[in-house]
């Protein structure tokens, strides 16, 4: 077989092997620059990050920097912080739980704040349950929804 294969094919071929090639140096090298960037806002590389492929850490990083840790998002820290605790927490992700348990804390939480956000947590996934499993009608529960927020508003006022 490999003596019907031209020599312009076997040029061809190592062309588009290097093709193939150059955009992974390429993805390597914004994973380095991630890297980097990571080690110098936490002072190190959680293995977290590691657990990604080169491709994706750039990308990953940009996605934590822009939302999670940036300060001028219309969500404050230990609000996000408190969401993310939640999410944990109906996963469940141990891993999760941990890190937005002090990431809240960090951020200002208190201990009876972490307490609601985990029974908030519960009640939604009670109700979720519930209202799925009974198989409740949408456009019903919609109705009534908007006509309880109709009555709340005009009580108010």
């Amino acid at each position: 077989m490999l003596k019907s294969i031209s020599k312009t094919g076997l040029l061809a071929l190592a062309a588009g092997a290097l093709l193939v090639v150059t955009p992974a140096r390429a993805e390597d090298a914004s994973a380095t620059a991630a890297y980097k960037d990571i080690q110098a806002t936490f002072g190190s590389v959680p293995d977290m990050f590691k657990t990604l492929p080169d491709v994706a850490v750039a990308g990953a990083w940009a996605e934590i920097k822009g939302v999670q840790l940036n300060p001028k998002t219309a969500l404050d820290g230990k609000t996000k912080e408190l969401m993310g605790l939640a999410v944990a927490s109906q996963i469940p992700c141990q891993y999760c739980i941990y890190f937005h348990t002090l990431a809240a804390k960090a951020n200002g939480a208190s201990d009876e704040e972490i307490k609601e956000a985990v029974a908030m947590a519960a009640i939604v996934r009670h109700w979720s349950t519930m209202l799925n499993g009974s198989q409740v009608d949408l456009a019903t529960f919609k109705k009534q929804t908007d006509d309880l927020f109709a009555a709340v508003k005009a009580k108010s006022q």
